[in-house]
């Protein structure tokens, strides 16, 4: 089915932006827009509460904190995705624990992570990376044994399906992403999605400096509030992470057109799935199993052909037309702020044994992986630019015959 779509950006965006600029952002307006997105996203994903935060690095912290997590804690997470999932623990002042990635889908894998498992260990980051999720029943079964906190960081994965169930609704609280590569955009800004009022509560008071005016539902505190000398604002340490009324204007926009926006990127991936049929004895795409629905972020394969290298495949491609080739990023625990141990102070919560450990060969799998994907852009609105892209990969691998 094809999405009748031409560009990004075509619904409410500028009509949600104008209601803003038209409060003159008065604070008697209170949150308007960001109650307005956090509604909707949270009716979207049938959830209870959605908190809204400036980035999808913010949630994640946020969470950990509500959580309680102290130096000295560990938390598990993947070495192949972006380095925020492990920034986050550091902003915690906890510690890194990196377990492999499984060699076909290329994500976390549950018995990684059990043999990653410490007394130590307080929670557990997956990722749905490039729109597909881990297989979460067994990482949830040892979160309930080991009462360990799992959230899920969908920043690549919008509407994605996991046996039947959506993505985000899998673990205890999940983490998404606005930034400007992402499903849909309002240029920056994260939500986190929950069921658990509790932990919806800490959230939001992390969110928004320990306002005890804010709660899971409410995002920002009123004049009547603080019209009062004896008013006690603040009830626990917090952040000023809320998302701008601005961002929400146009997340609340492209959340409306969500459908469209993410069904083309899966519209684009499954040419390219068309395009490499036959040669996928040594350019393998990312497994996905039959209950599982990706909303491909990226359309991305490994590369294992004994005679042609990465570097090689991309150029030949850029040669016939392609757009290019994106690389997957280096492993986070191999970055020269692991290697050198700069981590503007956080390097004195970790343990002497855990800096030993973040060394080539930690993660066999993820270190040969991270040499041999390819992803390839899914986000052409102009249907014909995707076909073309499509054309010129069963080019390149028809070139190398």
């Amino acid at each position: 089915m094809s999405h009748d779509i031409t560009k990004r950006i075509y619904g409410n965006e500028l009509n949600y932006l104008k209601e803003v600029l038209d409060s003159e952002f008065k604070s008697s307006e209170g949150s308007t827009m960001m109650r307005r997105f956090e509604e909707a996203f949270a009716k979207r994903f049938e959830v209870k509460y959605a908190i809204s935060f400036v980035n999808g690095t913010a949630t994640m912290h946020a969470a950990l904190e509500a959580w309680g997590i102290r130096p000295g804690d560990e938390v598990i997470v993947p070495p192949l995705t972006m380095s925020a999932t492990a920034f986050v623990v550091l902003q915690a002042n906890a510690t890194p624990v990196f377990a492999d990635v499984d060699p076909e889908t290329f994500l976390i894998s549950a018995a990684s992570i059990q043999s990653s498992i410490t007394p130590k260990t307080r929670a557990i980051i997956t990722v749905a990376l490039y729109g597909l999720s881990p297989d979460m029943d067994p990482i949830m079964d040892l979160a309930n044994k080991y009462n360990l906190l799992v959230i899920e960081d969908n920043a690549q994965s919008f509407l994605s399906t996991y046996k039947g169930h959506m993505v985000g609704t899998l673990a205890h609280c999940a983490s998404f992403s606005f930034q400007s590569s992402k499903h849909i955009t309002s240029g920056e800004g994260g939500i986190m999605i929950t069921n658990d009022l509790d932990l919806a509560e800490r959230m939001r008071k992390v969110q928004s400096l320990g306002y005890a005016g804010v709660s899971a539902t409410k995002g920002k505190i009123t004049k009547r509030d603080i019209q009062d000398p004896n008013y006690s604002r603040h009830v626990t340490m917090g952040w000023n992470y809320r998302m701008s009324e601005l961002c929400c204007a146009v997340a609340l926009a492209q959340l409306e057109n969500i459908d469209e926006l993410v069904g083309r990127r899966v519209e684009i991936a499954k040419l390219f799935e068309k395009a490499c049929k036959g040669y996928e004895k040594w350019f393998i795409p990312q497994k996905v199993d039959s209950d599982y629905g990706n909303s491909f972020w990226t359309w991305v394969a490994r590369i294992t052909h004994p005679n042609i290298s990465w570097y090689q495949f991309r150029d030949r491609f850029v040669e016939l037309g392609g757009d290019g080739v994106y690389a997957a990023w280096k492993l986070t625990y191999l970055e020269p702020m692991f290697q050198e141990m700069n981590l503007l102070g956080r390097e004195s919560f970790i343990s002497t044994e855990n800096k030993s450990k973040y060394q080539r060969g930690l993660c066999p799998i993820a270190e040969q992986l991270q040499q041999q994907l390819m992803q390839f852009k899914t986000n052409y609105w102009n249907l014909a630019e995707g076909k073309k892209q499509a054309e010129v990969l069963t080019k390149t691998l028809v070139s190398f015959s």
